[in-house]
């Protein structure tokens, strides 16, 4: 019993930390857009390409069987190619982009739509209507994205059309993540598909878009913005809450997933002065508590570990 209660204790910490690094990411990459004028096509191929040879080079050294043995199946290697554009790509884009057209306490925020949504295509492929809890998680959910849109004023949007666009193509882009992935990551491991999705993913994204031709300015300041982007926030972030759900199991690891907006909230209003009034906090409250109201539903409602961030 001991070394179970110890188990859980390092994992909660684990996840607290790598959670609290996706929060930490999310300011940075504000850092980098509203300060250095970096694009985020630019952030979202350079965030990927590296961290994809971070973790891919973390499961060489783990000798993971996952990385070769994916590719020795036709119909996987396929699946593997639609999770990484038609999934991660469009959730990894989405999310730095609402970052960029608003800040990154409101898109990680419309971020945890994602659960509603999710709610709505598993009745919507059911052909069944809504129970009652989670008819009141998409109430909640949709208030609370009417609060944070609008900051309480009801006759305008407060936030800009494109920044509420992409934050809530980013919780499209988690549920396009979850219906993507299928079994690939138990099957072969998270670690090893995600490391595939992201290396690939930015590479061709970097190569299809242009991206890699920008030329963009690096001082000390960018490089640490960077550093927190891709080494805290993607790399350190995604492989410790992959280990933390591996100790804690997804239900506890997605609701502790709830500190990365929360952190990104603090962060981004004690270093960049982001502005943050009462509607924000209770559009915040109303869309994170979906996540513990659906929590005895949760291994079915759930996104891959590390989803959209």
């Amino acid at each position: 019993m001991g070394n179970a209660d110890n188990k859980d204790r390092l994992g909660t910490l684990i996840l607290v930390i790598g959670c609290t690094l996706w929060g930490i990411s999310g300011t940075c990459g504000q850092y980098l857009f509203s300060e250095k004028g970096i694009e985020s096509g630019w952030l979202v191929m350079v965030r990927m390409f590296i961290s994809g040879v971070v973790l891919v080079a973390i499961c060489l050294i783990r000798k993971d069987s996952g990385l070769i043995s994916i590719w020795k199946s036709r119909k996987d290697t396929i699946r593997l190619l639609i999770f990484t554009f038609c999934g991660f790509l469009v959730s990894q884009y989405s999310y730095l982009t609402a970052i960029y057209y608003s800040n990154a306490s409101t898109a990680t925020v419309l971020q945890e739509v994602s659960p509603a949504l999710i709610i709505f295509v598993v009745c919507l492929s059911g052909r069944r209507l809504p129970h009652k809890k989670e008819l009141i998680c998409v109430l909640l959910a949709l208030t609370g994205t009417f609060l944070v849109a609008t900051k309480g004023r009801f006759d305008s949007l407060a936030l800009s059309r494109e920044g509420l666009f992409w934050g809530l193509m980013s919780a499209v882009g988690i549920v396009l993540y979850s219906m993507t992935a299928g079994d690939l990551t138990s099957k072969y491991g998270s670690l090893p598909v995600t490391g595939l999705a992201m290396l690939i993913g930015g590479f061709v994204f970097g190569l299809v878009s242009g991206n890699y031709k920008m030329q963009v300015a690096i001082d000390f300041e960018t490089l640490m913005g960077l550093f927190g982007v891709i080494i805290l926030g993607s790399a350190c972030a995604y492989t410790m809450y992959i280990a933390g759900v591996g100790m804690c199991g997804p239900v506890k690891a997605g609701m502790l997933g709830t500190i990365e907006p929360v952190s990104a909230t603090i962060f981004s209003f004690l270093f960049l002065k982001t502005e943050l009034t009462v509607f924000d906090i209770l559009g915040a409250i109303m869309i994170l508590s979906v996540v513990f109201i659906l929590n005895i539903d949760f291994r079915k409602l759930t996104c891959p570990a590390g989803a959209g961030r």
